[in-house]
């Protein structure tokens, strides 16, 4: 072999194995954008849409979607079975006892979900084809604490949101911020920052602290 045709040998070898690391690093998963999408973002002016972020709040829209906790007071009525029937606290265990029905773990369940317990133990007992449903007489109450007029204890109600909760605490003093609260969920230790909007609702057990703003 001549050594023209070796040296053409060696630059083909190398030019293949320039194309084939090439390809290796557009299929790695972990690199980023493609460089297709980088190529179009370049033409059209658009970046790549990142993934969407999670805001880690979670949507209540209802009493049917609120679960239940130790102090809520429910009516259970069960058709045809007056003596079944009645109004019911869950206790500080999580548990609400009827009669023949017994022991039923209550908290944390929803009220559709706490009426099929109920049906479920009924049935598998005591009567044929139980009727069962459940009414929320309260829940356990709020809390507005802070830069508020008149801070306490509320009863619930359906559909309230921190605008609405500073306004039954008797409104926002002079010194209070306008843009943000600070709200400790039922059942947890820790006060996250969320901005005053309607949007941001406030769920039984609730402690609402309205922060002093900087002047």
């Amino acid at each position: 072999m001549s050594a023209r045709s070796f040296l053409c040998l060696i630059g083909g070898l190398a030019i293949g194995l320039l194309v084939s690391a090439c390809s290796g690093m557009g299929s790695d998963p972990t690199a980023g954008p493609s460089t297709a999408s980088v190529e179009a973002a370049a033409t059209t002016g658009t970046p790549p849409a990142p993934a969407p972020a999670s805001t880690g709040r979670p949507a209540y829209s209802s009493s049917a979607q609120l679960r239940f906790a130790p102090g809520d007071k429910i009516r259970v009525t069960v058709f045809g079975e007056d003596k079944l029937s009645g109004e019911y606290q869950i206790d500080s265990a999580g548990t609400v006892s009827l009669p023949l029905a017994g022991t039923i773990e209550a908290a944390g369940l929803t009220k559709p979900e706490l009426e099929q317990a109920l049906t479920a133990k009924l049935k598998s007992e005591y009567l044929r084809n139980p009727k069962v449903t459940v009414q929320v007489v309260s829940f356990r109450p709020f809390y507005v604490l802070g830069e508020v007029q008149k801070p306490g204890e509320y009863a619930y109600r359906d559909g309230l949101n921190v605008l609405s909760a500073i306004a039954i605490g008797g409104g926002a003093t002079y010194r209070a911020s306008k843009s943000s609260v600070m709200i400790q969920r039922s059942g947890t230790t820790e006060m996250v920052e969320y901005p005053q909007a309607t949007t941001v609702q406030v769920l039984p057990g609730d402690v609402v602290r309205v922060p002093e703003r900087f002047f």
